[in-house]
């Protein structure tokens, strides 16, 4: 079990199991012979990738930062991204004492398949639910407006069975920018990977952490070049890394990565001009 304590709050980091991308894809403009060093790839230039998500407990509330990719899957879709959900989400909340049900809230910070597919789980009759019926479902309002309408260039990332819904259910909140959700939790919109992409930051007492999703999805993401081809607005993905990791440097915060095969947490110290993770 991965926990640390965020001032009064406990933050257990979660996992919907492992999945595959293409090396390339996924650090951009970096040369295979670099990258490789860090993430070595399979005979199909896929390198493993966590579905990392978050529970935080304030002690009253129960909430859930991304939920995965979720059972909804074709053994087609299964074979390309190499998915290996074991355990999957339910089984690690579970394992942290946690039921579905007592979740209070649930934050994507976009909506790509492997960061809501769990929002949503398809019922012995067939009929598609929210998983977590109990909670409200926090989505930035452009994201959404996006999801539903996305361009060639993107569109297969969206599946509309992840997160429609949650409308049809009536859980759905959206928010328009920066909003605190709760007493110490609020997000904020970090474009790059997508216009309205959010990161969410959790402070408690002298502590905070930042839930970073897609901006930095690995450690091996914090180099500054390191950034996916999947980034709609790769020099605002690279401005908002660098903002981030400076204050992250300077205030001591503690970092989490959605898709880190082996850290949820660390921080970061700038060091001759460059960032340098240490893991939590």
């Amino acid at each position: 079990m991965n926990k640390i304590k965020i001032g009064n709050f406990d933050v257990y980091g979660l996992t919907d199991g492992t999945f595959l991308l293409d090396g390339g894809a996924m650090f951009g403009v970096v040369p295979k012979v670099l990258w490789e060093r860090k993430m070595p790839a399979d005979s199909r230039n896929r390198i493993l990738l966590s579905l990392n998500s978050i529970l935080i407990d304030t002690g009253k509330d129960r909430i859930l930062v991304e939920t995965g990719i979720g059972n909804k899957l074709t053994e087609k879709f299964i074979d390309i991204y190499g998915v290996n959900r074991e355990p999957d989400l339910i089984k690690s909340l579970n394992k942290c004492g946690f039921k579905a049900e007592d979740i209070n809230f649930v934050i994507n910070t976009h909506l790509h398949f492997d960061h809501c597919g769990g929002n949503t789980f398809k019922d012995k009759n067939g009929v598609i639910k929210p998983t977590f019926s109990n909670a409200k479902y926090i989505i930035q309002k452009g994201e959404w407006e996006h999801a539903l309408s996305p361009n060639e260039r993107d569109r297969a990332s969206y599946l509309k069975e992840n997160f429609l819904p949650i409308m049809e259910f009536n859980q759905l909140e959206f928010v328009d920018g920066g909003k605190e959700i709760i007493p110490g939790i609020k997000v904020e919109i970090v474009s790059g990977h997508t216009k309205y992409h959010q990161c969410v930051f959790v402070t408690s007492g002298e502590n905070t952490l930042v839930f970073l999703g897609d901006l930095i999805p690995t450690t091996n993401h914090i180099n500054l070049p390191y950034i996916m081809s999947y980034d709609l607005y790769p020099l605002e993905t690279l401005e908002n890394k660098k903002k981030i990791l400076k204050k992250a440097s300077e205030e001591g915060w503690i970092l989490s990565f959605n898709h880190d095969p082996k850290h949820f947490f660390g921080k970061v110290e700038l060091k001759e001009d460059k960032f340098e993770f240490s893991p939590i």
